[in-house]
């Protein structure tokens, strides 16, 4: 995120830890067992307590029969925090301004300005001659000194970052049977250490997530490691027709004697096989590649592409080292084969490729929670949202996660540009005024690099690496980046920032960083002026995003909510931190009234933003959509942001709940694969084809209607063809005399045979929006007119009607919604929303995928929607229904009879 040039501000934070609750006093988990053969085993508990309480050196600590009475037993990723709230220290941080008491002076100080002990065991089997024993740390949060079995085996310079994977052999201090290990982790600040830090994403978590966040492995292998498997695919372009794949891994001989080692496995269903030498202590780099394996050229490879663009299949490769007739090692990964290329369009912005194919990036940005903790049917969730919205893409500014993450993306087809984050530590030398590095902070940033290289190299998901975001790197870090990725074997393109910057190895970024963060209109996005839709902007939204009413009083007070829609001028928790321009979200309240009217009560102002929300952010993703093949084209827009790291009213296309609302189905019916929308700047309709499949005889419907329903003007357009990747505009409407001042466009997109394809409605004004461009400054553009919608307002009531049923499959119900507005009914039903609980006052069914919602329907129009969620306990799902002018009704979800489901089965 761009910030103006300025000191990264935190608040120190003090707090007095609560005892211990009772019920956790005294537990000690069962030792991790970990298995005997070739592999790793991540510990799964920790104890954890303040070194002010647990004031013992690491020799005693890590000794057994030592007494963590009185310790917290936590999760094997747990910061500080984290295992706090496992633990119930404090309760329901998220609501209302709760996470304060967490962060207020305390005369006692505060605990997390002190190291922390985590402490666990881990059970051995008995060794076998030639075995070794590893400890692999995945990251530290500032850094930690380490010790086993009373033995110290590295201090926090060896142990420091949040992403350096190091691995220490500590077989000489274990045994057979139970082990303990002790980490002593030292505190951390994200402007004094290469960490993770928030800046104004949301509040500063008081233990700066310190801890072990991305876990601990204990290592089992032989005399010889095999480890950092690499498969890297070159695919003939352009006709795909072949793939030479090059395998690498390294083998590393842990032991005071040399070895030959016969390194064999299977890649893409090919056998591998190979003998080596290795000295003492040598680690060698192992290859094959069609030269020493012909196999290895492949004909006619099965292709990973993007979600919308085709299917996303993947490989394997296994891999094992044999010495002296047993197995010593072993090593695998999955990778896909893709060809990916970036170059600068005549503009100067970065343009994708993925299998010689031009691709419009649409996504958004990423956050992983607060806190650290690790969910993965929450990521899972997550990620089903992303497919479900349409989205090709994430972004990850920092904040990097693990595997889990990539393999999600790997299987779903999602791109993801990964890169460090902004504002704190990691940028600080590139900044005017900031604290330069040090030749430490210069080794961890050269380790986070490779060990994040590693991670990320075999993902065919992942195109590209930032190794700048607001700033890049001064030249001297940006070498080491480049070389470091280089000498991991980096074949993908290097971004210098997530600006308009570059770097003398890397060039120009081809990206623009120009906002806004803040309310714009609509039209904005189309004006082809600072984040309008031209080039690749890296992070941009409309600003605030209103959760839903039942999700606003689970975050906030009674008097925030009054606050919230009386009194826009006063700051507000979860917009932003204190000091940021988005913790008041005035520039929203105030478009919100002026566009629709003066909110009346809380559930007007929420309904009035989910209108707001839903027409914003569709048109972000359908301006870009416009002019992704424009002479000067977009080439990337990346919605800031996906997600919230807490509750938040700021930055989201789904709220921290997964109550997907208005800026979800805005996005969701941008991104549709085959999509008809309106663009605000020409007046036309437009035609996106995002698939690369040619489309034929296809029918559009285009009516223009006014604010009692009847049409002023229709056109028919049949035997429509769309090249694959491609837009077409199809008509400009003509200006209709005497329109009423709020006016609706209905937009049907259908196959030749009659099956809908798209439709899409908008409520739009007489009155434009007019920009002030002038003073426009890093994060909004002000405006001198403001559209009048006001009339919605005098919508009378609509008649809804609602056929609702439910078939189960496996673990999942599946729902079938029919929304019908009878001919008799007195006016538009607009922007209906539906929603699925769990029994007649039970909580909604979430996480939940739904074809469409928000839909807007005329007398005599009729709409069936469908939602998939997951199948759970004994009361009667009901449908509840609720519009801008549809009273709220509650239907019970009937289960779908044989013959309705044969008559889907077999249409």
């Amino acid at each position: 995120m761009r910030i103006p040039a300025r000191p990264v501000f935190r608040m120190m934070l003090v707090l007095t830890l609560a005892a211990a609750p009772q019920a956790h006093a005294g537990i000690a988990y069962a030792p991790t067992p970990v298995a005997g053969d070739a592999g790793s085993t991540a510990i799964a508990h920790w104890q954890i307590q303040s070194s002010a309480k647990a004031q013992q050196g690491g020799a005693e600590i890590s000794s057994a029969g030592f007494s963590t009475r009185g310790w917290y037993p936590v999760s094997g990723r747990a910061t500080v925090m984290a295992g706090l709230l496992e633990n119930g220290v404090y309760k329901d941080v998220f609501h209302s301004d709760n996470l304060r008491a967490v962060e207020e002076p305390d005369a006692s100080g505060s605990p997390f300005v002190i190291p922390w002990w985590y402490r666990a065991g881990f059970t051995l089997a008995k060794a076998t001659p030639g075995r070794r024993t590893l400890l692999r740390t995945n990251g530290m949060i500032a850094s930690a000194d380490v010790w086993v079995n009373g033995q110290p085996v590295a201090d926090h310079a060896a142990v420091a970052g949040a992403y350096p994977v190091h691995e220490f052999d500590v077989t000489r201090w274990v045994h057979a049977g139970s082990n303990t290990l002790a980490l002593r982790v030292h505190p951390g600040d994200p402007r004094k250490s290469l960490s993770i830090g928030w800046v104004d994403w949301n509040p500063t978590p008081p233990d700066n997530n310190m801890g072990p966040w991305r876990g601990v492995d204990i290592v089992q292998t032989g005399p010889v490691e095999l480890r950092f498997p690499q498969v890297t695919p070159t695919l003939s372009l352009p006709d795909l027709a072949r793939a030479a794949l090059t395998v690498q891994v390294e083998a590393r001989n842990l032991d005071a004697v040399a070895h030959e080692a016969t390194i064999t496995g299977v890649v893409a269903g090919v056998p591998l096989r190979q003998t080596i030498r290795l000295a003492p202590g040598q680690a060698q780099t192992v290859s094959f590649s069609p030269k020493t394996d012909p196999g290895l050229a492949l004909d006619h490879p099965k292709l990973w592409w993007p979600i919308g663009m085709g299917a996303h299949p993947l490989y394997a490769l296994q891999l094992a080292a044999t010495v002296d007739g047993a197995i010593s090692g072993r090593a695998g990964t999955t990778f896909g084969i893709r060809s990916v290329r970036s170059s600068l369009t005549k503009q100067g912005y970065r343009q994708f490729f993925i299998n010689g194919k031009p691709l419009l990036i649409r996504g958004a940005g990423w956050a992983p929670d607060m806190f650290l903790r690790d969910d993965p049917a929450r990521m899972e969730a997550e990620f089903s949202y992303v497919r479900n919205l349409g989205l090709n893409a994430i972004r990850s500014e920092g904040k990097l996660e693990d595997r889990r993450f990539y393999e999600l993306a790997d299987r779903d087809g999602i791109l993801i540009l990964a890169g460090w984050e902004c504002c704190d530590k990691w940028e600080s030398a590139a900044r005017t005024g900031g604290e330069p590095w040090d030749a430490a902070d210069g080794n961890v940033a050269e380790d986070s690099m490779a060990s994040e290289a590693r991670l990320l190299r075999n993902h065919p998901s992942v195109i590209a690496f930032l190794i700048g975001s607001d700033n890049a790197p001064p030249p001297a870090i940006a070498k080491m980046y480049v070389d470091t990725l280089h000498a991991a074997g980096w074949t993908l393109p290097i971004v210098a920032a997530a600006s308009d910057q570059a770097t003398a190895e890397t060039g120009p970024s081809g990206m623009k960083m120009t906002g806004p963060y803040a309310w714009v209109p609509p039209a904005y996005w189309y004006a082809g002026k600072l984040g309008g839709a031209f080039g690749f902007n890296s992070e941009t939204s409309a600003g605030a995003d209103i959760p839903r009413l039942e999700d606003l009083v689970r975050m906030l007070s009674p008097q925030e909510l009054e606050a919230l829609w009386k009194y826009p001028q006063l700051r507000q928790y979860h917009a932003s931190a204190a000091w940021s321009p988005f913790a008041r979200i005035t520039p929203f309240d105030t478009a919100l009234a002026r566009r629709y009217g003066e909110p009346r009560s809380l559930a007007d102002y929420v309904a009035k933003a989910q209108l707001d929300n839903y027409d914003n952010v569709r048109a972000q993703f359908e301006a870009f959509n416009a002019r992704m093949d424009a002479a000067s084209p977009a080439t990337g827009v990346i919605y800031w942001m996906l997600n919230n790291a807490w509750p938040s009213l700021h930055w989201h296309l789904y709220d921290y709940y997964l109550n997907p609302a208005g800026a979800y189905f805005g996005a969701k019916k941008a991104n549709e694969p085959l999509h008809i929308q309106y663009a605000y700047d020409s007046n036309g309709i437009v035609l996106v084809n995002h698939t690369l499949d040619d489309a034929h005889g296809l029918q559009a419907d285009i009516r223009v209607r006014d604010l009692d329903g009847s049409v002023r003007y229709q056109q028919r357009l049949q035997g429509i063809s769309l090249a694959g990747n491609r837009t077409l505009q199809l008509a400009t409407l003509p200006a209709i005399p005497g329109l009423s001042r709020t006016y609706f466009i209905e937009l049907d997109l259908a196959s030749m045979a009659g099956k809908p394809v798209s439709r899409n409605v908008y409520w739009l004004s007489s009155q434009p929006d007019r920009l002030d461009w002038v003073h426009s400054n890093w994060y909004l553009t002000p405006l001198t007119q403001y559209a009048d919608l006001t009339a919605l307002q005098s919508l009378p009531a609509a008649t809804s009607m609602v056929r609702a049923t439910m078939r189960r499959e496996g673990a999942e119900d599946i729902a079938t919604v029919t929304l019908s507005v009878p001919a008799s009914s007195r006016a538009v039903a607009l922007f209906q929303h539906v929603s699925i609980r769990r029994g007649a006052h039970g909580d909604l069914a979430l996480p939940i995928l739904w074809s469409d919602n928000d839909v807007t329907l005329w007398p005599g129009e009729s709409l069936t929607l469908t939602a998939h969620y997951a199948a759970q306990g004994t009361a009667a799902p009901v449908v509840e229904v609720s519009g801008w002018n549809v009273p709220t009704r509650s239907i019970p979800l009937a289960a779908e009879s044989q013959a309705d489901a044969l008559r889907k089965t077999n249409p």
